[in-house]
């Protein structure tokens, strides 16, 4: 698995450990600074600290977009399936920092394809992203629209992991599965992110910036809703076939994960300052109006995310069910016991 220091990678680790009677697990991160690297090393020691009779989790430091070091996982481990969940993550530093992007997204997704080529696999999992869908107007978005118009880097680079995937899935017979992830979210997540970004600004007095004057719709998805489908989908990979020419028909599948629910900014930053004020993140009397502007889009950004999830719920019976309430709950609770 890669990106097993991350916010999904590291509640994948922990399932697995929960769900499986025997498995090694080889988790590979480069533990960059691109967010507190304490949040990461906090992930890595609640692995550390599992314990299971037939499960053992080894920890690799290093880097998906140098190949030796994929080249000698593989070799050494022979992985049965592989979960590409490392990332140059976010699409506003896409902006200033393409390079980040173009090393982890697309040379160390290639390593990782080149690696299930040589050392063959049962199944690649990869993250892929609901920013894929860009400037499509149609909701909700089905992966059966075309995904052409991308309006950042961050979702070119997910949109050409998914070509990647389908090229070996049908030149090497390598059953892939992408998973579009529509705008995770939970306890020890990632810092850039909105709900998280708000609560330390907040909490700091600063004002907090709602996009498109609050116009904006997510699809926020809690990880372990997330994880939950990423469990399902690695035990059932695409089948391999052949057509009539006798060639692998391509072993490969692409499905939303996202809540089907999507929430206006308006509503979901007040749900976040009420759970922030009920686990005493915030105080009683917080002056929230006080600290909230309405400002214009960003570049790189879309008004609406909507996933249309049910071909996940067809193949396997599964739809995001954990509410937008509960969710900001214990993302306030572990808020409130993490920073103190």
């Amino acid at each position: 698995m890669t990106g097993s220091a991350g916010f999904i990678g590291s509640n994948l680790v922990k399932r697995l450990f929960k769900d499986l009677d025997s498995a090694t697990i080889i988790g590979i991160d480069n533990m960059n600074d691109y967010y507190d690297v304490r949040l990461k090393e906090y992930r890595l020691d609640e692995l550390t600290g599992l314990v299971s009779d037939g499960i053992t989790y080894t920890f690799i430091k290093g880097d998906i977009a140098d190949k030796p070091t994929i080249d000698e996982i593989f070799e050494q481990y022979k992985p049965a399936v592989v979960v590409n969940l490392a990332a140059q993550a976010g699409v506003r530093y896409s902006i200033t920092n393409p390079d980040a992007y173009i090393q982890s997204n697309l040379i160390g997704f290639y390593n990782i394809l080149e690696a299930c080529r040589h050392w063959p696999v049962e199944h690649l999992v990869y993250a892929s992203s609901s920013s894929v869908y860009g400037g499509n107007k149609k909701v909700p978005f089905s992966t059966d629209d075309r995904v052409d118009n991308p309006v950042s880097l961050y979702a070119a680079t997910k949109k050409s992991n998914e070509l990647m995937a389908h090229c070996y899935s049908k030149l090497y017979d390598i059953p892939s599965t992408g998973l579009r992830f529509f705008t995770v979210y939970g306890p020890a997540g990632r810092p850039d992110m909105a709900y998280f970004g708000f609560t330390n600004k907040l909490l700091k007095g600063d004002t907090i910036q709602i996009f498109n004057y609050g116009n904006c719709r997510r699809d926020f998805t809690y990880v372990d809703d997330i994880v939950e489908g990423i469990v399902r989908v690695m035990a059932g990979a695409p089948e391999r076939k052949k057509g009539d020419d006798g060639l692998p028909i391509p072993p490969y599948a692409v499905y939303n994960i996202g809540g089907g629910q999507p929430e206006s900014l308006l509503d979901f930053v007040q749900i976040l300052q009420e759970e922030l004020i009920r686990a005493s993140v915030l105080p009683q009397d917080f002056d929230f109006e006080a600290h909230k502007q309405l400002v214009p889009m960003q570049p790189g950004d879309v008004p609406t995310t909507y996933a249309d999830a049910t071909a996940l719920e067809r193949d396997y019976g599964f739809t995001p069910k954990i509410t937008l309430r509960e969710g900001l709950r214990h993302f306030a609770e572990w808020y409130k016991q993490f920073y103190g």
